[in-house]
């Protein structure tokens, strides 16, 4: 225990602990909205069109994580008019995957840049992150819980039923849009906390969890953000007394969690009233 009250006076430590928190509070969030829009294959396209944008970024000497937010942010709302349909978005992704990859190759041979710049930020370092990338995140936890607290009634139907949403009234086309922005822009803030290819610690699983445990939205967002920052914090803490690579720990420690929670029965998540009345 000494041995991790003394990691954290270095700073970049520190600096790694407070954009993991920040990132533990609107990722999970934005992982409740991916899995309620049924669009995971949104990441993995996001995941190689952040990689054009780092790309970009090493060849015009631009910061490559602002490219790389630029690019996934702008894609994520060209992609609203496909969100009609689940089928009409996933169809995209490979198309979009194939050649965001291509399209960053070619930049990086033509450039003569060394590849290995960008694919480090794809595998990502938790503890080379930037108050850059700090800030982003910090951002990301007050306009995310905002969003979804000033359009909870509207988010609720959309997520449950487009077509609902539509015949209650709901601007369904600027929300979507809202949405795939919002997602799009954090998946790309989370790459140097796991890198872009293990951000679903931050993401996805959090909610996954939350989504076993929480029967209704305002549930599942708030468990998002419990488990997010169990699952985060503790693999954090464990990597450092472990001397292990914080990215594949978060990964691994959220994981488990998530199939332990998975197997428990459904009757003691969430008993019945007959069950109740029996204890």
């Amino acid at each position: 225990m000494n041995s991790i009250w003394t990691l954290m006076e270095i700073p970049s430590v520190r600096l790694a602990l407070l954009a993991l928190l920040l990132g533990s509070v609107a990722l999970p969030i934005v992982g409740v909205f991916i899995v309620g829009l049924d669009i995971m294959p949104v990441r993995f396209a996001m995941m190689h069109v952040a990689l054009l944008g780092i790309a970009i970024g090493l060849l015009t000497g631009l910061d490559p994580l602002l490219c790389a937010l630029v690019l996934c942010g702008l894609t994520g709302g060209a992609l609203t008019p496909l969100a009609r349909s689940s089928t009409g978005l996933s169809g995209a992704m490979g198309l979009l995957m194939t050649l965001a990859v291509a399209a960053a190759l070619l930049v990086l041979s033509i450039s003569g840049v060394n590849a290995n710049g960008a694919f480090e930020l794809l595998w990502g370092s938790i503890l080379a992150t930037r108050p850059g990338d700090v800030v982003a995140l910090a951002a990301l936890a007050v306009i995310v819980p905002v969003l979804y607290g000033l359009r909870r009634r509207d988010l609720a139907l959309l997520l449950h039923d487009r077509e609902l949403a539509v015949c209650s009234g709901v601007a369904v086309e600027r929300l979507t849009l809202i949405l795939l922005v919002v997602i799009a822009v954090a998946i790309a803030s989370a790459i140097r906390l796991t890198g872009a290819l293990l951000v679903d610690a931050l993401t996805l699983l959090p909610a996954l969890a939350a989504r076993r445990v929480g029967r209704s939205l305002p549930a599942m967002v708030g468990w998002s953000v419990v488990f997010g920052l169990a699952f985060n914090l503790g693999g954090f803490l464990l990597a450092l007394l472990l001397d292990f690579p914080p990215g594949p720990v978060l990964v691994l420690v959220g994981g488990v969690c998530t199939l332990l929670l998975h197997a428990i029965p459904e009757d003691l998540l969430h008993p019945t009233p007959e069950r109740v009345l029996a204890k």
